[in-house]
């Protein structure tokens, strides 16, 4: 039996997440399933809908605030595929105000045809990068 892939393209907020699917590839087509909640649980629904036998799931998502890295922690310790991309390498078809989640879910997909991760830091990687970021504040305030 043939592996089918699913390629899954989130677009994370605080309150909602806007997942963009698409079947054939990264080159398929890309349709949007809808606004999700913003919480690890409503993605672990998304994960078991979309699993049926034979099938490999390949999450993609935008970095930035204000939800960090939960989500790709959370669905690299479901031992998922996940990359995340950065906002300036994803494509933004005609003027700011045209943007929506559902195009920048699409576009995590879609990202000059092959998204090129960026790096993801550990925990502990992350709370020393905060502590430095808290000094340097601290010494501008000083």
């Amino acid at each position: 039996m043939t592996k089918r892939s699913t390629f899954v393209g989130l677009d994370v907020h605080k309150e909602s997440i806007v997942v963009a699917l698409a079947e054939s590839g990264r080159f398929g087509d890309v349709w949007a399933s809808g606004p999700i909640g913003g919480e690890v649980e409503a993605l672990d629904k998304v994960i078991r809908a979309w699993r049926p036998p034979g099938r490999t799931l390949h999450f993609v998502y935008e970095a930035g605030p204000p939800c960090g890295f939960t989500m790709f922690r959370h669905l690299r310790r479901l031992g998922e595929d996940c990359a995340m991309v950065s906002p300036s390498m994803t494509p933004k078809r005609g003027l700011r105000e045209d943007r929506s989640s559902r195009r920048d879910a699409a576009g995590a997909l879609t990202s000059g045809g092959e998204p090129r991760a960026i790096y993801v830091p550990n925990e502990s990687d992350e709370a020393l990068r905060d502590l430095v970021r808290t000094r340097e504040d601290a010494v501008e305030v000083t």
